[in-house]
């Protein structure tokens, strides 16, 4: 029987009227909850530290924990939600996600505090790649690229202001006061959904074979492979930028966070101009443009750290690029995907994103013990090109076909 993707008579425009902004627009309210909540634990380490009597080194699993159980949880998710309308699955989502902050906020003690995390895992494992699918099911082919970078704004936003938000209410009324923020954020989106999202559902197999027909197809596995190489390259200079920098900052906080801010700011433009430069000359295109550009981001980085001034360009050129290859990397995957198997396409490109988070953090750690922070650039230079190689052999007919029947 063929496999169908099917949508609810419930009022949806035709792709061609901006009703489908509208939907990514929601959408992307609740990528900002999720994000900020990934992002801004980083920022409350000392005082997580403090109030559970754990070293900053172990408070730092909590952001491990949290990519490792979204990395494993979010193809398992996809496959046991996949006949769940994806409205169903979005509101379910926040409710899980709620319910582990809530967890995260009242737990007394550092092994309960992983366990929320893991819970709070759970649901923006099921909520982030089901929001960048389904926006681009309701936009149709032509808006794809701009419906997911609209939802991505959301991760970008939460990076440039959810997370310095949830660092000052942090800082001003104790880390769970953090918690119940992101909780408070995503209790007020998932009503929001449900009032406005309309209502889509995709035919999805139902044997376990079926379900990971995505990994059977070798353009896929590229893809997914060309994304983990892509992602460990651009957050080993990000996460450790305050010891890639400290020649310029001087150890100067203030001058960390105004970088955090810039490349935030500066990603949420390149993010949105790579949704329509992918519409336009396609997803493979824009993720080795953006590769390449990293590239020489990040070598240039490793031979200038000195200058406050030239960090600041760095880190916003990074910021562009480093943003224009995650909405890219998604409709790549969506294109190569087979009728029905979509979302979980979609969440095994986000388990890997997750996957090369954690593997960059120890990457970067190892390479700190061992030698100095100059090698974290190099390193980061290296793996981008080497994605970018990647993405230029993988998928590269089926793309061309689906870019030329989009324009």
């Amino acid at each position: 029987m063929p496999i169908e993707m099917q949508v609810s008579m419930t009022p949806i425009a035709a792709p061609d009227v901006p009703a489908w902004r509208t939907h990514a627009c929601v959408l992307a309210l609740g990528t900002f909850a999720v994000g900020t909540d990934a992002f801004v634990i980083a920022g409350l380490l000392p005082d997580i530290s403090d109030s559970l009597g754990v070293s900053v080194g172990a408070a730092g699993q909590l952001v491990s924990v949290f990519s490792l159980a979204y990395a494993l949880l979010s193809p398992v998710l996809a496959a046991l939600t996949s006949h769940w309308s994806r409205r169903t699955v979005l509101i379910t989502a926040l409710a899980v996600f709620a319910v582990g902050n809530v967890m995260t906020a009242l737990a007394p003690d550092y092994a309960l505090v992983l366990t929320a995390r893991v819970i709070a895992a759970a649901g923006a494992a099921m909520f982030t790649p089901n929001a960048g699918a389904t926006a681009a099911t309701l936009a149709g082919p032509e808006h794809r690229g701009r419906a997911i970078a609209v939802v991505t704004v959301g991760l970008t936003g939460s990076l440039a202001l959810g997370a310095p938000l949830g660092t000052a209410i942090g800082d001003a009324l104790g880390w769970q006061a953090t918690m119940w923020f992101v909780t408070g954020l995503a209790l007020a989106v998932a009503p929001v959904i449900a009032l406005r999202l309309p209502d889509v559902t995709v035919g999805a197999p139902t044997r376990l074979r079926q379900r990971l027909a995505p990994l059977a197809d070798r353009r896929v596995v590229g893809v997914l492979a060309g994304t983990l190489i892509a992602f460990v390259g651009i957050y080993l200079p990000y996460t450790y930028i305050s010891a890639v920098f400290e020649p310029a900052t001087g150890g100067d906080g203030g001058k960390v966070a105004l970088l955090l801010l810039v490349f935030g700011v500066a990603g949420t433009a390149g993010n949105l101009t790579a949704g329509r430069t992918a519409d336009r000359k396609g997803p493979r295109t824009v993720v080795i443009g953006a590769t390449l550009l990293l590239t020489v981001v990040f070598a240039v980085m490793a031979v200038d750290r000195s200058s406050y001034p030239v960090a600041l360009v760095l880190t916003a050129v990074s910021g562009i690029g480093s943003w224009s290859v995650t909405a890219p990397q998604q409709q790549r995957v969506m294109a190569l995907a087979r009728p029905g198997t979509e979302p979980l396409s979609v969440s095994l490109n986000a388990a890997v994103m997750y996957l090369a988070i954690s593997l960059s953090s120890a990457l970067g750690a190892a390479i700190l013990t061992t030698t100095n922070a100059t090698r974290i650039a190099w390193a980061g230079a290296a793996f981008t090109l080497l994605a970018a190689a990647v993405t230029a052999v993988v998928g590269r007919d089926r793309e061309a076909v689906s870019a030329a029947t989009a324009g």
